[in-house]
């Protein structure tokens, strides 16, 4: 399973690139990806089902319709030791469901090989490219990704 981290500050592109990155590998096996969320967000709406049995005390809730599925389990970065030791569980979760990439989208302090988009200082390594959007290549960033250039993680 090939992973790569876009990391960079707000607005500097890296949601933009993980579409087209999304778009390019999907033709080479299956894509998931990781967002790095700083905030809190309910993604199920209070007073309906899903939400009523979370609220009641399911240890997971998972939602089944009849074009997508949905897991909500408590926990998050808050439960985890680290930030980095909840995305390396979550990265292996999607590696025994048989997933070929993982697109993460910052988490600039993990050991995943990373693009850092604009100048932002603070990123651990490895830093495999480091541009500014309008200058990435999304084919040779491709290539590189599917041929295992960034490293077989």
């Amino acid at each position: 399973m090939q992973i790569l981290c876009v990391v960079g500050a707000q607005n500097s592109g890296k949601t933009t690139l993980v579409e087209a990155l999304v778009g390019a590998l999907g033709a080479h096996g299956r894509v998931a990806t990781i967002k790095s969320i700083h905030h809190d967000i309910d993604p199920d709406t209070p007073g309906k089902d899903t939400h009523r049995h979370r609220i009641a005390g399911a240890d997971t809730v998972i939602g089944l319709t009849p074009s997508y599925s949905f897991e909500i389990t408590p926990g998050g970065k808050r439960a985890a030791d680290s930030e980095q030791s909840v995305l390396v569980d979550t990265v292996e979760r999607l590696r025994q469901r048989g997933y070929e990439y993982v697109l993460v989208e910052g988490f600039h302090d993990s050991s995943y090989p990373k693009i850092a988009l604009g100048e932002r200082e603070n990123i651990e390594p490895p830093v495999v490219i480091r541009e500014t959007f309008d200058s990435i290549d999304v084919a040779a960033v491709t290539n590189a990704i599917v041929e295992g250039r960034f490293g077989e993680q």
